[in-house]
């Protein structure tokens, strides 16, 4: 058993500690930009979650701070661990033709048609064993933490047959119990099975009366998505299904409007999903849809790089106009194939215009409600869960500014040092 001692870490001569401190929900317009910012900061973390936060003369004072286990930040950047919220981490392998076969010029749809794309990531997974894919992820876990995140969501979505998909969400079940990260899992409609090309409303209908129910059931899955979009998911396809999931008690989330504009924000929104993700293609009426409802905007511009030429989402609009907004890699085999949030934050700057403290908020404390692990990560208050991360910088801003770099030293997960570069 450990020593009050051991439990208890003391974090000294932070140079920056963003502690993201401010209201328990999601930030949006001016608050965006607030990062609770602590000059030579301190924490004190004792079984698993912060208890003292401040500057360092203050916390080295405390009784408690006497016979801690110090860790010295020397000088550099402290801030929350980062919250990716959504990701498509679990696969079985890459499809690395598919990039080739872009390079040259063919589009996603194209790829798809040939037998590439979700059909091809769902022919792999189908030969995989529950156990292969839970070591695949756990890999995947333990680059999430080298790069500075320590909670992610992940989907299901490459099994497409239902026992597919239970086998995909058991095996994020099982590298989740493990409680060495903290994964979120959400089952996914991403597209129809071969063999149900020509009776679409069948497979539908089997989502709806046997997929959803038992995963409810089961608890695997805390959010239900679909991919709604041309060649995928109609609007009236998703919304049934959505429904269904609702009523089950599955928290909503939706891709939406990221090749064409489907109308699917104002849908999402009138069923109060947590987030619409993508909106790479969302329409002024849209946005001003979201106003004031909750409904997040998680934008992913790791995928309009990966893929092309296109548009990038909007961000300055949607945090002009309040919408909170959340930053995930969308990490996956055929679209944005990183897991580096660093990347993201640089991409959300020059290519969205966000500010460096825009981006922090976003992928830190917004992406944490987004997952619906507000109140637990994502910000360093007193009481919530200690994950943290030294960044090797003395300017936060530095972070996005570095692009294509990990600057990721330390991290602490629930109070623990679970990587150390070099």
């Amino acid at each position: 058993m450990l020593t009050d001692e051991e439990r208890t870490l003391l974090v000294v001569n932070c140079g920056q500690l963003l502690t993201l401190r401010g209201p328990r929900r999601p930030r949006a317009g001016q608050e965006m930009a607030a990062l609770g910012l602590v000059r030579n900061g301190a924490l004190l973390l004792r079984d698993r979650t912060v208890q003292l936060v401040g500057s360092v003369d203050r916390i080295r004072k405390a009784p408690e701070s006497r016979r801690a286990v110090c860790l010295d930040a020397r000088g550099k950047v402290v801030l929350p661990g980062f919250v990716d919220s959504h990701t498509h981490a679990l696969f079985a392998a890459t499809r690395v033709d598919d990039y080739v076969a872009r390079i040259g010029g063919a589009t996603y749809e194209q790829i798809a048609k040939r037998g590439g794309g979700i059909g091809a990531s769902a022919k792999l997974v189908r030969v995989a064993s529950e156990q292969a894919l839970v070591d695949r992820l756990e890999r995947m876990v333990k680059l999430f933490l080298e790069y500075g995140t320590t909670t992610a969501e992940v989907k299901s979505g490459y099994g497409l047959e239902i026992g597919q998909e239970l086998k995909m969400l058991r095996a994020i079940r099982s590298v989740a119990t493990r409680g060495t990260f903290d994964l979120v899992p959400t089952l996914l409609a991403h597209d129809v099975p071969a063999r149900f090309r020509t009776k679409r409303a069948q497979y539908i209908e089997l989502v709806k009366r046997e997929l959803i129910p038992q995963v409810a059931r089961e608890g695997l899955a805390e959010f239900f998505d679909v991919f709604c979009d041309r060649g995928y998911f109609s609007i009236a396809e998703t919304k049934m299904m959505m429904n269904t999931a609702a009523s089950a008690g599955l928290q909503l989330k939706l891709h939406a409007e990221q090749m064409t504009h489907s109308g699917a924000t104002k849908m999402a929104v009138g069923l109060r999903s947590v987030s619409v993700d993508h909106l790479d293609q969302v329409t002024d009426d849209d946005i001003r849809s979201m106003r004031g409802t909750g409904t997040m905007a998680t934008l992913l511009p790791g995928t309009v790089l990966h893929l092309g030429p296109n548009r990038y989402p909007p961000a300055r609009q949607l945090i002009e106009t309040g919408i909170p907004v959340a930053l995930a890699t969308n990490f996956n085999p055929g679209s944005s194939p990183t897991l580096s949030m660093q990347m993201i934050l640089s991409l959300a700057c020059s290519q969205m215009r966000m500010s460096p403290a825009e981006t922090i908020v976003a992928s830190t404390i917004n992406g944490a409600y987004a997952v619906g692990r507000g109140g637990l990560v994502g910000s360093l208050e007193v009481g919530k869960q200690a994950d943290l991360v030294i960044m090797d910088v003395s300017d936060y801003r530095e972070i996005p500014y570095f692009f294509g770099m990990n600057h990721c030293e330390t991290v602490v997960k629930k109070g623990a040092i679970v990587y150390r570069k070099g």
